[in-house]
């Protein structure tokens, strides 16, 4: 695959926009103790977002115009630029430095369990709410992607192929 200028301006200006927001959040909001938890608190909302983002891009249709654009800018650039391990790695050597080495441990592994889990959630809440929004069974209107409007009670393409076994239909 080859470099696409237009993409990389997306991801550019997405990426400034979610480090401008990490940025006023890590002075607006003081360390606690030498710990910086804004920082925490930015890495599990983050990965929040980027898990329920994704699951919600991927089931609107495949990676492809408006969907690949949206994962770009909100994504790799607005999110990818809020989060920050190299901050939770240069906020947990800090803490090792100045001899707290449980604080450090904790620090480091509640940002990577936390944040695993809340990417877990994120695809969840999405998933849910995709599965109420367009079940055709929940009285909501039935509309994905790029098939807007589309009765999805008849599609098929989700069910195996009974032609053969119906009596020679």
């Amino acid at each position: 695959m080859h470099l696409r200028w237009h993409y990389a301006g997306i991801v550019i200006v997405g990426g400034t926009v979610g480090t401008a927001l990490r940025e006023l959040l890590s002075l607006v909001v003081p360390d606690l103790n030498g710990v910086a938890l804004v920082i925490l608190g930015i890495n599990v909302v983050g990965a929040f977002l980027l898990g329920a983002l994704l699951e919600t891009l991927s089931r609107s249709g495949p990676d492809e115009g408006r969907r690949r654009r949206l994962r770009l800018l909100l994504g790799t650039g607005v999110l990818g630029g809020f989060t920050t391990y190299s901050t939770l790695a240069t906020g947990t050597a800090l803490l090792l430095t100045n001899g707290r080495p449980t604080a450090a441990t904790l620090y480091a592994v509640a940002t990577l369990l936390v944040g695993a889990v809340a990417t877990f959630l994120g695809i969840v809440v999405a998933a849910n709410r995709h599965r109420r929004r367009f079940d055709p069974g929940s009285g909501t209107r039935a509309e994905t992607g790029s098939r807007r409007g589309a009765d999805t009670s008849t599609d098929n393409r989700n069910r195996p192929d009974t032609s053969d076994t119906a009596g020679g239909r």
